[in-house]
């Protein structure tokens, strides 16, 4: 198992170093973990080109002193595990995978027992070698309990449909035009995608009615459009994305009463979204 660790470190990245390892036979429990949110998990599946679902069968922790890179509190530990399923991804993996993974230290100091464990890995394959795995990031790994499950399922579905709303980096155009009554008006922000697909979203209000907001994924305004339910893809590509206050060089119109009118219904659009919980840092 040390000639094996020796070598996965090479593929876990040129600042891990060349590692001695030691075998963890009384390591002590795993401990609690936080769950994953949905833009934990969202961000990991992105970012992933697999995800597999594996039982760890040995484990060897790498000495400190060779785990470049290591954060304060943590240790690097060589696993090997046994594919249960593939759950996202193109390329061949192989009954048994080997990684790197950093873990939290135990209150104790000593490294958590991963052995019999059963996690969810978010990788890049290794090319050529379909038993060695190189994780997303250095901890990108999540318990596999049901609830987990049930969600990453659910996130690479949502990812995978053609249908996907794109990735949302920034708003192009503000404006907003009052109506014929007081209190009447309708805000309409254009956002900018990595795809350059037109996103736009609409705050329309009327007197006497809470005001209704929406997102189109396409060339069309729709006024008819609805505002997403949260910890979906489309929550996750505006909750997560857009910034916090609505950028001074969008709005398109010089007089006040305009620019006011769609910097607060830009800030009722990210109220109702609600905040973007990350548990994974």
């Amino acid at each position: 198992m040390r000639s094996k660790a020796l070598a996965a470190t090479l593929i876990f990245g040129a600042t891990c170093g060349i590692p001695g390892v030691t075998h963890a036979q009384n390591a002590s429990p795993i401990p609690p973990v936080v769950e994953a949110t949905y833009a934990d998990v969202a961000d990991l599946v992105q970012a992933s080109g697999l995800v597999a679902l594996v039982n760890v069968k040995d484990q060897a922790v790498v000495e400190p002193t060779r785990a470049q890179g290591l954060a304060p509190g943590h240790a690097r530990l060589y696993l090997e595990a046994q594919t249960e399923a593939l759950l996202s991804g193109r390329a061949a993996v192989g009954e048994s995978l080997v990684y790197l993974v950093d873990v939290p230290l135990l209150p104790n100091g000593k490294a958590p027992k991963l052995k019999k464990q059963r996690f969810i890995v978010f990788a890049q394959p290794v090319p050529g070698r379909p038993g060695e795995l190189q994780l997303t990031d250095s901890s990108a790994q999540l318990p596999a309990n049901p609830a987990t499950e049930q969600k990453v399922r659910a996130v690479i579905a949502e990812f995978a449909s053609p249908d996907t709303p794109p990735k949302v980096t920034g708003i192009r155009e503000a404006m907003s035009v009052a109506g014929n009554l007081a209190g009447e008006s309708e805000t309409q922000l254009f956002l900018d995608t990595a795809t350059g697909t037109p996103v736009s979203l609409s705050v329309v209000r009327r007197p006497g009615m809470q005001p209704q907001w929406g997102v189109s994924w396409s060339e069309i305004v729709d006024q008819s459009a609805r505002a997403p339910q949260a910890d979906t893809v489309e929550w996750y590509r505006l909750a997560c994305f857009l910034p916090y206050r609505l950028p001074a060089n969008a709005l398109v119109q010089n007089d006040g009463p305009s620019r006011n009118r769609a910097d607060a219904d830009y800030r009722f659009i990210m109220d109702q979204l609600g905040a973007c919980p990350r548990n994974r840092g």
